[in-house]
């Protein structure tokens, strides 16, 4: 890694922009259509981009960590964000609905096996999609590992992350009446499903905030207000999932269910100082995955803009072409 690596910027790394060779919204039924683009090589390694959140949608830097005379890279918006309709829906909007999505879109453009590439929530649901469809996936290449524990919504959700940035969880929490705080899920629920669209947005970009201020090492705790429309999407449909623990059957789901997954090969690009997805689920992962490779990453956070995370994201795309 150069030493100079969290000096520079991370579009510094990634393939020049690009556009969709093919932009289409795709009917999976339940009432909603998601919106879908392929960019790069019509006749490429096909690789499946899974954005975070839930609710995140992608953004055209996704389409960048590809070489686009070798891949042919899709990405699509989730049920309910992004260009996807119903917008902020959370009905029929479950883990396992976007497992079918991506068989459909897998199914509707002939890709055949192919690479799942994903961060954050993105690699959760790469990983649940592997464990149900395992011939179908090539390769996993993951970022910000979140294996959906309760565990894990304790620490973001429940003061863990806290200790470190008190005057942001101070923020996040001093909204919500003190009896409410020692569930601070179910409390912005209850706003972000209030039906008062201004209440709703209100509390939506507070949680926005809340996760945005220390997405990257470079933070200094401000995460900066979140158009309202994107916010309320975001904050939704990640509060819905959460409330839901991922529509798993049970906590854990994920390491229980590995072995499915043994023969895959797999890369792991994890920031030593993630606050939001701590290392410990990365390691936890690649102990009980024996195809995969677990790269850490000194000096960076969670975030896929991270120039180290970055720079290994697109190095380990290229390294699987030769």
């Amino acid at each position: 890694m150069d030493k100079d690596l969290g000096q520079k910027r991370a579009v510094q790394y990634l393939y020049p922009p690009l556009d969709p060779f093919d932009q289409r919204m795709l009917d999976v039924g339940d009432g909603h259509s998601v919106y879908v683009e392929q960019c790069g090589n019509p006749r490429g390694r096909p690789v499946i981009v899974l954005h975070g959140g839930p609710g995140g949608g992608c953004s055209p830097a996704m389409r960048r960590y590809f070489d686009p005379k070798v891949y042919r890279v899709i990405l699509f918006d989730q049920r309910g964000c992004g260009r996807s309709r119903p917008h902020a829906s959370v009905e029929n909007n479950t883990t396992w609905d976007l497992v079918a999505d991506i068989e459909r879109i897998r199914d509707t453009l002939d890709l055949g096996p192919v690479v799942v590439f994903g961060g954050s929530w993105g690699a959760t649901l790469a990983l649940i999609y592997a464990i149900s469809h395992p011939d179908a996936v090539r390769q996993l290449v993951l970022r910000g590992v979140f294996l959906m524990t309760e565990d894990e919504l304790d620490w973001f959700y429940g003061g863990g992350a806290g200790l470190f940035w008190p005057e942001t969880w101070a923020r996040f929490t001093d909204l919500i009446p003190e009896d409410e705080r020692d569930d601070m899920i179910a409390a912005y629920h209850r706003r972000l499903f209030s039906g008062d669209m201004r209440i709703e947005t209100k509390f939506a970009r507070a949680w926005s905030a809340w996760e945005n201020a220390l997405a990257s090492v470079q933070s200094s705790g401000q995460g900066g207000e979140a158009p309202g429309d994107y916010a309320r999407a975001f904050a939704r449909l990640e509060n819905h999932y959460f409330t839901h623990r991922g529509f798993l059957d049970e906590d854990g789901w994920i390491l229980k269910n590995v072995d499915r997954i043994s023969q895959i090969p797999g890369a792991i690009v994890q920031g030593r100082y993630d606050m939001i997805c701590p290392p410990v689920r990365a390691w936890r992962l690649a102990r009980a995955w024996p195809a995969a490779d677990l790269r850490m990453i000194r000096n960076a956070g969670h975030a896929l803009s991270e120039p180290g995370i970055s720079a290994e994201l697109v190095r380990i795309m290229d390294e699987m072409i030769h």
